[in-house]
Parts: structure tokens; sequence; C-alpha cells
């Protein structure tokens, strides 16, 4: 499949992250491509890079290992702990240019630091932030928050930070004195924070704009009566092309589907995932370990067309289709007008090690997860839904978004305000953004502005 093309935006902050050594936060509306800039970068850039992620399956989606695997962190809260790191971990640390951070409004303020002290401690340089690597990170915090802490981990935290959120770690203020190193009041790492703007998913201004407004939390009573209108609509009974259900919690997720697949005729069959190597728990699966799957099941492909020789993709991560025939070693499913014989696919869990020979960083596969890239898709969870585009869909939030930015996620899936459709209207309390991330990303919005006007009188 051919690499897209960058917009003017997404070329110039690729150079900005290719040509310096400054450390970048990527952000963006859903849609503005930040996915398809970090896939650029991986591939063109001339550094050498290490790419991580908070969770297995976003680690999976970036070919690069969590952040845990990769610097060989406790799970929990670290804190002002011993952070153990044998000979292979430091070659590994030290021999990284620039560290890539996918997702990384998962990424919480204690995990950051540790990452800091991380590559500091590896790399005998205890005083410059992240030991002198360039960190490079994507995400929204608009969409995806960390964890909230519990407990004693909840009270470390507001003792320590001003939120748990990865922008209010000490690193960015220079107050890392966790293994007193980084003294209180230093100088810390500046963070560069570049939002792209250019909405690739949708066309019409006005949805983009209602969009905007949910993200940001300025709902007006009209924005809202008009969602609510135009969600308010039955969905089509399309038996050929059954609606998407986008929902807030796993039980009523699996309930949808389970309906859905008992009400087709015949007799179910089971693909059972082949794995090998150390690949983890269940939740860090990229597909189902037993997949269950009817003649008639609407379905949802979990990876992009890999076998198109260059030709237009046959389909591509959240297309939906139709089970038309199951033969055992493939499934055939139905894409609009055409049917398609998909074969099982091979997710891949990479590792880095360093070779001593080269001096390089070297990506060696760790473990595999070999699964028909298929998922059941009458109803999928709002939070599996983050990252993909459909052109309709059926918004249920239920008893009412639980977490920051829900509300958001679901409705920017959406390509057009005609393909919305809701279970029950929205409410004033299915409008939430977390109000650390209003501070930050109002002083990012601020400061950004004010380097553009030093810059056009310099």
């Amino acid at each position: 499949m051919a690499a897209p093309t960058l917009s003017a935006e997404q070329e110039a902050l690729f150079r900005l992250i290719e040509d310096t050594r400054e450390h970048v936060f990527v952000t963006g509306r859903a849609g503005t491509g930040k996915s398809t800039l970090l896939r650029h970068l991986l591939r063109k850039t001339s550094k050498q890079i290490a790419v991580c992620a908070p969770t297995g399956v976003a680690a999976l989606n970036v070919e690069g290992q969590t952040i845990h695997s990769l610097f060989k962190l406790p799970i929990g809260l670290i804190a002002d702990g011993d952070i153990d790191q044998n000979s292979a971990t430091r070659k590994i640390l030290g021999a990284i240019d620039t560290l890539v951070i996918d997702e990384i409004s998962m990424v919480n303020a204690d995990l950051m630091d540790a990452i800091d002290r991380s590559l500091r401690q590896a790399r005998a340089r205890r005083r410059e932030p992240f030991g002198g690597v360039q960190v490079v990170m994507f995400g929204d915090p608009y969409q995806l928050a960390p964890v909230p802490p519990r407990g004693d981990e909840k009270r470390y935290i507001e003792d320590h930070y001003r939120s748990f959120w990865f922008f209010d770690a000490k690193v960015w203020a220079g107050e890392n004195s966790s293994d007193g190193v980084l003294e209180m009041g230093r100088h810390g790492a500046e963070l560069h924070i570049r939002e792209l703007t250019e909405i690739h998913r949708q066309s019409d201004d006005g949805f983009k704009t209602m969009l905007n407004a949910v993200r940001y939390g300025r709902v007006t009573a009209d924005i809202a009566s008009t969602l609510n209108e135009m969600g308010a609509r039955t969905p089509p009974e399309d038996v050929d092309n059954p609606i998407l259900t986008l929902a807030t919690r796993n039980d009523r997720v699996n309930a949808i589907n389970a309906k859905h697949l008992a009400a087709l005729p015949g007799k179910s069959q089971t693909a059972v995932a082949e794995v090998s190597g150390d690949f983890g728990r269940g939740d860090a699966y990229p597909a189902d370990e037993n997949l269950e799957l009817k003649v008639g099941a609407q379905v949802m492909f979990l990876r992009n067309d890999s076998a198109s020789g260059g030709e237009p993709p046959r389909w591509v991560n959240g297309t939906l289709g139709t089970v038309t025939r199951i033969l055992g070693d493939s499934v055939r499913v139905e894409v609009g007008d055409e049917e398609h014989d998909v074969e099982p696919a091979v997710w891949e869990k990479h590792r880095y090690a360093y070779d001593s020979l080269s001096k390089k960083l070297s990506s060696e596969i760790a473990a595999e997860f070999t699964q028909f890239p298929l998922r059941l898709a009458w109803a999928v969870t709002i939070h599996k839904s983050q990252g993909q585009t459909y052109d309709r869909a059926v918004v249920d939030l239920g008893g009412g978004a639980f977490a920051a930015g829900q509300t958001y996620v679901a409705l920017s899936r959406l390509t057009s305000l005609e393909g919305l459709y809701l279970a029950r209207p929205l409410r004033p309390s299915d409008i939430r953004v977390d109000e650390n991330v209003r501070r930050f990303m109002r002083a990012a919005w601020e400061r950004q502005g004010h380097e553009m006007r030093v810059a056009a009188t310099s």
C-alpha cells in the first residue's frame, strides 16, 4: 500500500523532529493525521529511534515495545524507588537518539519521570533531561486519559504533582529530584507543543465546528439541539449492512454481539489463535483469542490489507464487512459489492536489542500472535474505536460517559453528521473535559502564539 503524502503542516513538523534535538509533543483533533506522521517518521528518519507506548496493543500498532518492557520498569507507582538496569538495557537506552512515545496522554506523571531517570541513569548523563535523548510524543489529551490512581498511589500523586497527567511531570519543570540529581528549581526540559489542525476525516465545516465544541466542552444549546435532533432518527433496518453501535462498556458490546450472532441460522465455528513466545496476557492480545463466527456475521477488520501489491487496499483497519463463507483456513468476507478471502494475520511483538558490532539498535521479534484479523462488529467499545473512521454508527452512552473525552471520541469517529444515530439524547454530563487538560492546552496555545510572533519579527 502506497504511503500517504504528507500535508504541508505534517511535513514541517517532520522536519522539526528530524532536523533538531527538540522535545516535541504532537497533538491534534481526531482525524488530523497524527498516526500518518508517526508512521512517516519511523520510515524516513535517519536517527536511531526507539518507539514505545503505554499499552501492549498500542505498542503493537507502532511495532514497538511497551514503556515498561523497554525500560524494565516495575508495574504501579515507581516514585523514588530504585530502577534496576542490566547491561543489555543500559546499552539499548544508551544507543537511542530519539525516543518516540505513542498515546502519550495515557502516560502518567510518575511514569514520565521514571523514563527521564532511566535514561539519565543508563547514559551517565545525570544532569541532562532524558540523558540527552530527544523525546517525541504523539497523542491527544482530549481523547484518552491515564488510568486514575487510587489509594496510596493517589495520595502520593496528590502530594508530589499538580496532576497525574504526563505534562505535569517534574522533568518538564526541572524539579525531578527523586534521585538527588536534578535539583529543585533547575531549568527543566523544554517541550515544544505542535497541534495539527487540518482535519482529513470530516469535510463538513458545520460538523467540524460541533466536534470542536464537544472536544473543548463548549457545547451550546443550539449545538446540543442539532446533535440530538439528527441523532434521534431511527437507525435503518439494513439486514445486509447492519449499523454499528459504539458503546461505553464491554458488557454492553458483548451482549449486542452475542445477541446478533445467536440470531443467525447455522452453527458457529471458532478460530483459536496461535500464540508463540511471551506475548503477555489476554488483554494484550490484538484480536480475540477465540473468535466465534457464523455466516452472516458482521465483522470489523483489525489490520490494513497487506497483500494489495501496490493496488488500492481491499480493506483497512476499521472496515466493516459480512462473513459469507467459512473455509477453515480462510474466511470469505463481503466488503461493499466484493468478496475477499481473508487469511490469518500475524502480529509481531517486537523488542529492541543492541548490536555491538554496528553500534546500532535493532528490532527483533519476541513473540507472535496469529489469528484472523476480524472482530464481531455489531458493536464495539468507544475505546477500541479509537483511530478508526465510520460512515455511520449508533452512539450508545448508556448510563453516561464515565471518562473525559469519551463522547468526543465516539462522535469524531463519524465522517458526517448524517451518519449519527443516538441511543438516547446527549446530556450535559456526557460532555466531559479534564480541567488539567484545559489548563495545559490553554498555556500551550498562548506559548505557541508567542513563539510565532517572535519568529515573525526576528
